[in-house]
């Protein structure tokens, strides 16, 4: 499987910066791989972006590499 959790760690450290700051949770259930990005609060907006579009293309690269594994993900920014 693709290491989903890893991918989204590298994609928010980038992004932010306080990288040390950014914790990625993986948990998992029976439909879904649920990731969770937190951040230092004063990163979020780059997390984020304007009007999501940062979080949205997160959440589609992620999805693209789940598909490819047969997995269903979702992501979740946090404070």
């Amino acid at each position: 499987m693709y290491p989903l959790k890893e991918l989204v760690e590298y994609i928010a450290r980038s992004l932010v910066d306080k990288p040390e700051d950014v914790e990625v949770i993986e948990t998992e259930n029976e439909r879904a791989v649920i990731l969770e990005i937190r951040v230092a609060p004063e990163d979020m907006g780059k997390v984020i972006g304007k009007q999501g579009k940062i979080a949205k293309s997160i959440r589609t690269v992620t999805k693209a590499a789940a598909a490819k594994a047969g997995k269903k993900v979702a992501v979740e920014i946090m404070r």
